[in-house]
């Protein structure tokens, strides 16, 4: 897939197999991964950083490939919701420190254009999130981020 913004061919990536059925050989079942998963939730841990923690320390290749359902959707089966999306945090997160990067550097204008970058890609994730339904129809980037600092 190309770049959006450079005009350079996209690297090439390798590509999960598919499998019809979970593989035989995970250690846990699927009630001990759904504990695991929201114990792991509970102590502060995004959805991509369970996921690599059940790979790396228990075994489980792929949450999906196993429960048959998403970390997310375990996660809003037991009641924990996230107030927003994982992917729309971690931009909000890079584009807060570019911000404060700015306010020191004022004159390094590829980091400004990146910013804009950034922010335009939140506005774009947010008009979808709204469409589908997982932000609220007033929710704001601006007033977030007021919010949170």
């Amino acid at each position: 897939m190309g770049r959006m913004y450079a005009r350079k061919r996209g690297k090439a990536g390798s590509k999960k197999r598919y499998r019809e059925s979970p593989p035989s050989w995970v250690p846990l079942s699927n009630e001990e991964i759904e504990e695991k998963i929201i114990e792991l939730a509970k102590k502060g841990y995004s959805t991509a950083m369970i996921g690599i923690i059940l790979r790396d320390q228990y075994g489980v290749p792929n949450i999906r490939q196993v429960l048959g359902k998403k970390i997310t959707k375990v996660l809003e089966e037991h009641g924990i919701k996230l107030d927003i999306p994982e992917d729309l945090n971690n931009l909000i997160i890079k584009a807060r420190r570019l911000r404060k990067h700015l306010q020191v550097n004022r004159k390094d204008l590829h980091n400004k254009r990146a910013l804009q970058l950034i922010e335009s890609k939140i506005r774009r994730l947010v008009r979808y999130y709204k469409s589908v339904g997982k932000l609220p129809l007033d929710w704001n980037y601006q007033k977030y981020v007021s919010l949170i600092g």
